[in-house]
C-alpha cells in the first residue's frame, strides 16, 4: 500500500499479463482487423439480399465465422482461422456447407475474393 507521501511513479504496478504468459489463451479469436474484414464483405451481401445471418464460435483450436442464408439452415460457407496451420498452408480458410475447401492462405483479404464472386443476372434488352 503507498501513502500519500510516496511517489507513486516509482511503485511497479502489478503484471496483469504475466498469468496469461503462463497460461494460454484456452479459445482462438478474430482480431479486430480480421472480423472488419469479413463483416465488411458479408455486409455487402446482406445488402444484396444473399446472405442473412451468421454466427461466431470461439475454439480451443480455431475461430469460426459461419454465414448463413436463413438462420435455420446449415451455414452456406465458414470462414475459420486455424491458428495451427499459420505456417503450412495459412491460417484463412473458406470451407462450403458440403465441407469442400474454396481456398486457403495467409491473407484474409486475399481468401475472401473466393467469395466476392460476380453473379449473373438477367437483364432485358
Amino acid at each position: 500500500m503507498v501513502s500519500e507521501s510516496e511517489d507513486w511513479s516509482t511503485i511497479r504496478p502489478r503484471a496483469f499479463f504475466s498469468a496469461a504468459a503462463v497460461h494460454p489463451p484456452k479459445f482462438v479469436a478474430f482480431t479486430r482487423r480480421e472480423l472488419d474484414v469479413i463483416l465488411r464483405l458479408y455486409g455487402r451481401e446482406v445488402a444484396n439480399g444473399e446472405w442473412r445471418d451468421y454466427a461466431i464460435d470461439h475454439l480451443a483450436d480455431r475461430a469460426v465465422f459461419s454465414i448463413y442464408r436463413r438462420a435455420s439452415e446449415m451455414p452456406l460457407y465458414r470462414v475459420e482461422k486455424v491458428p495451427a496451420l499459420a505456417r503450412k498452408q495459412g491460417a484463412f480458410r473458406v470451407i462450403t456447407a458440403a465441407g469442400a475447401i474454396l481456398k486457403r492462405g495467409h491473407d484474409l483479404a486475399a481468401v475472401l475474393r473466393v467469395l466476392d464472386k460476380p453473379r449473373l443476372r438477367i437483364v432485358s434488352g
